[in-house]
């Protein structure tokens, strides 16, 4: 990252050079929990360490810790299980099972039921 600089570098002098540059780091303390979510899967860390890089403005957030993964659950909209109630005489619990199982797939829930109905 910084040319002529060997492996032992004394991290005192780091910080100055890295504040005479303009990128201040700290650490948010008493971190409790991080989530990230995606669509499909939440990453929680629970002991996690979080220090924030801000480099003229742009501030950039390492986490350090041990993720458990999660699958998340797809959320099925309440109109999307209306319509299919409708189109079956279905009830709410089983459209939304079959909506569930055809991860919200409305035409497929619709024949899913129409078959076993």
């Amino acid at each position: 990252m910084f040319p002529g600089l060997g492996k032992g570098i004394n991290p005192r002098k780091m910080a100055s050079m890295m504040k005479q540059m303009g990128i201040d780091i700290n650490e948010i303390e008493n971190v409790e929990e991080v989530i990230i979510r995606t669509p499909e899967k939440e990453l929680i860390f629970k002991d996690a360490q979080v220090t924030i890089m801000d480099a003229k403005g742009m501030k950039t957030y390492q986490v350090v810790g041990t993720a458990q993964e999660v699958a998340r659950e797809a959320k099925i909209p309440e109109e999307d299980i209306r319509l299919v109630m409708e189109q079956t005489k279905a009830s709410e619990s089983d459209a939304r099972s079959a909506l569930k199982e055809t991860k919200g797939d409305i035409a497929a829930a619709i024949l899913k039921l129409s078959k076993t109905g």
